[in-house]
């Protein structure tokens, strides 16, 4: 092994160009496949967040009951479409509404419990299930009115955000899927000539071995340890690039889209989550050298 790789490091010092050309194209894929794959996970996690997070009010009659209440919370905490109940009461309600205007002390001089409604809320297992589960909540004989917490324009619009949301995830993954699958297509081509310039400039090498009795494999086996060492250099370097890029960009995301966890906040979180994607895309690289490197060495024919 120790041989095979010090041959195969021998010929990448002998045409340094035609390695530069074969780790530069590999890094720029592996850079862009990096950034696509946390652009795919940032989007996914953003549509469960505003498939989960909203939710929705159930302002109830002054008139309900404590047992009317309960049962109704019984209720939807067995709906299956819906993920939590909660019970708010006057006062709980007028806490929130202080909360909320702690800013301006004016807001809360003229204010008691008995303004405010008690409520229900409960958030969604999915955000689909709205439009069907407001309708229903509407004709319960306590309810007096229902309110979305999310500022998605409205529950009118709840069709459109579903669509949008999945739409963006959608693309993304299709258009990065396409745009990847071509860079790694132009990667394969690039190792494919690459290799097969390598065994040109080296014919009669070949040609010499073959006749002192060196085997197929003894001839072979450095090529492809060259193109394993072309992808295994490309792929970190353009995985480490994002990596360094995102790793200083995440404070500020979180930052930006506040409760949306768009990406881990936990640093160890966000590393593993890179060296997984490391981890698929080293795969990935060492089975396109493989492919490329078997398929150019297939005019190999030794005749031992």
């Amino acid at each position: 092994m120790s041989i095979h790789f010090t041959t195969a490091k021998k010929h990448i010092r002998r045409s340094p160009f035609q390695a530069m050309a074969a780790i530069f194209v590999l890094t720029v894929t592996f850079f862009v496949t990096t950034i696509l794959a946390v652009l795919v996970y940032s989007s996914g996690q953003a549509f469960d967040y505003f498939e989960t997070r909203p939710q929705v009010i159930a302002f109830l009659k002054d008139d309900a009951t404590s047992e009317e209440i309960s049962n109704l919370q019984s209720k939807l905490s067995t709906d299956a479409r819906i993920k939590e109940v909660n019970y708010v009461s006057k006062e709980e309600a007028l806490e929130i509404y202080k909360k909320a205007t702690s800013n301006n002390p004016l807001l809360t001089e003229l204010v008691s419990p008995s303004i405010f409604p008690a409520s229900l809320e409960f958030s969604l297992v999915e955000l689909s299930h709205a439009e069907s589960l407001i309708s229903e909540v509407k004709n319960e004989g306590i309810v007096d009115e229902v309110g979305f917490t999310a500022s998605l324009g409205g529950e009118e619009t709840l069709t459109d955000v579903v669509s949008k949301l999945r739409s963006i995830t959608f693309y993304l993954k299709v258009g990065g899927g396409i745009f990847v699958a071509f860079l790694l297509g132009t990667s394969f081509l690039v190792l494919l000539v690459i290799i097969g310039m390598r065994m040109s400039s080296r014919k009669t090498e070949i040609e010499i071995l073959d006749l002192i009795g060196a085997t197929a494999r003894f001839i072979r086996t450095p090529l492809f340890y060259e193109a394993v060492i072309y992808a295994v250099v490309g792929v970190t370097i353009g995985w480490l690039a994002a990596f360094i890029i995102i790793l200083y960009l995440t404070p500020s995301l979180i930052q930006y889209f506040g409760s949306i966890p768009i990406l881990p906040r936990d640093t160890l979180d966000l590393i593993t989550l890179m060296l997984v994607i490391f981890a698929g895309e080293l795969l990935v690289g060492l089975v396109l050298s493989l492919a490329g490197s078997a398929i150019a060495l297939s005019r190999v024919r030794p005749r031992k």
